[in-house]
């Protein structure tokens, strides 16, 4: 199969350079232009695709090379990617920065394989001339860096003239516009990283601000010309068969938000009817399920209200007892512990079919990509599977499992993870189904297999 998609990739010389701030406003003003924009996000990250999401009006997706494979990246590209004017890809922290001491997993190289023209984020705050050494590195750092353009950001119209000389006259990179530091613009930052979409009260006006000032003052035309110009990408489309019907209640609310869309896609080609339902708001599970997923999020910050939830959390303690395939990951594994403790020492009561509590702790706990092999038979594989996963939470708990060995890549460090038994996988691991079908292939068999016996 062959894509051919104009796109272009925004990264940066590291976090904290506002590269989502730049993509979204470029995904709005592209959208404002009347042109058909698609969403991505390098990496495992949940709440930039998020933002993304909330200005082009349809799902932003990962490219993740460590948890989905080379093939399989491409494969959800083209998919997402088919119809649109133009694809806008965010990087992930810095543009070389992959894992351990290589470039392995990094921007860099998702550029590379997906042939994409590469835009780097550039505040040139406290420099003159210096900034071509930054710009000129990137680009050099590898024959094939990809790196056609800047955009600079939190500068003044007037000094972006004088950097715009500078670098154009200095270097043979050409720069595509600027955004002025927008004070009333900002994206606020927690423990996992931005505030999410749904929190921020104003982000429709901050979006349409944002938008209209990339007007103004990015080269948009310059833009979608160097996107157009992107080379083809082959790849080889994945099996993905349809099992049978099937639904599915996928925990879904400000509390529970941290969802690949690959992974509710995959399950609703595989067969699953997918119902949302809060565990924040509503009574009770939904009617005649199969099977339950709870994603990650911040179940922290609305314990008090969970947990005043008594008919959900022992609707859904009921259900899972009864043998209802279920899948946590994160934030949904806490919630179906028997509690979490504040920072106060209080403890909430939570749903309580998995022994221990969970806690906030000052620090991250387990940080980055890992490979997850299964100890023994279960829900979603046989002892000795595998597959990519990946963990991020300043929380710790007093149960993590025992049923998966996670191994560091490049990494001498392993330890045990994941509570799995024939009807449950839960734990702190994030997973993408892209990368290994037969874990959604399982979990769809098993929650069929319950439907038809009850």
């Amino acid at each position: 199969m062959i894509a051919n998609s104009p796109r272009i990739m925004i990264s940066a010389a590291g976090s904290n350079n506002g590269k989502t701030t730049v993509t979204s406003a470029i995904l709005k003003a592209f959208a404002m232009t009347g042109k058909k924009t698609a969403g991505f996000k390098v990496g495992p990250d949940y709440i930039d695709p998020m933002f993304h999401t909330k200005v082009i009006k349809i799902p932003s997706r990962n490219l993740d090379r460590f948890m989905m494979g080379e093939n399989n990246y491409k494969y959800v590209f083209s998919k997402n990617s088919n119809g649109a004017d133009i694809s806008i890809i965010e990087g992930v922290m810095g543009y070389y920065d992959g894992i351990g001491t290589n470039t392995s997993c990094s921007s860099y190289e998702l550029a590379l394989s997906l042939n994409c023209p590469v835009v780097l984020v550039i505040n040139p705050k406290g420099m003159a001339v210096s900034v071509c050494a930054i710009i000129e590195g990137f680009k050099s750092f590898r024959e094939k860096s990809n790196i056609k353009g800047v955009i600079l950001n939190c500068v003044s119209s007037a000094m972006y003239e004088y950097y715009r000389k500078i670098i154009e006259s200095n270097t043979d990179v050409r720069v595509y516009g600027y955004m002025p530091e927008l004070s009333d613009c900002k994206l606020e930052s927690r423990h996992l990283g931005l505030v999410t979409a749904e929190e921020i009260g104003n982000l429709e006006s901050i979006i349409e601000k944002l938008g209209q000032q990339a007007l103004k003052t990015i080269d948009l035309e310059g833009l979608y010309l160097l996107a157009a110009g992107a080379e083809p990408v082959e790849y080889d489309e994945p099996d993905i068969n349809y099992i049978d019907k099937t639904k599915i209640a996928v925990a879904y609310d400000k509390a529970f938000c941290f969802y690949y869309e690959d992974n509710i896609d995959i399950l609703a080609e595989m067969g699953a009817e997918i119902i949302k339902f809060s565990p924040l708001k509503d009574k009770e599970l939904p009617k005649d399920i199969g099977g339950l997923y709870f994603g990650g999020g911040y179940p922290e910050l609305y314990v008090e209200e969970l947990s005043q939830n008594k008919s959900m959390l022992d609707d859904i303690k009921s259900k899972i007892n009864e043998g209802i395939p279920t899948f946590a990951e994160c934030g949904g594994y806490m919630y179906l512990m028997e509690g979490f403790t504040n920072r106060d020492g209080i403890t909430y009561s939570l749903v309580g079919v998995i022994e221990g509590n969970s806690c906030m702790t000052g620090s991250l706990k387990r940080f980055g990509y890992i490979t997850l092999i299964s100890q023994k038979d279960n829900l979603m594989c046989k002892a000795g599977e595998e597959i990519n996963g990946h963990e991020f939470h300043y929380s710790d708990s007093t149960n993590t499992g025992e049923s998966f060995l996670a191994v560091k890549p490049e990494s001498d460090r392993s330890w045990k993870a994941i509570i799995a038994d024939d009807t449950k996988f839960v734990g702190y691991p994030h997973i993408n189904f892209v990368g290994n079908l037969s874990f959604a292939e399982n979990f769809i068999k098993k929650s069929i297999e319950y439907s038809s016996n009850r």
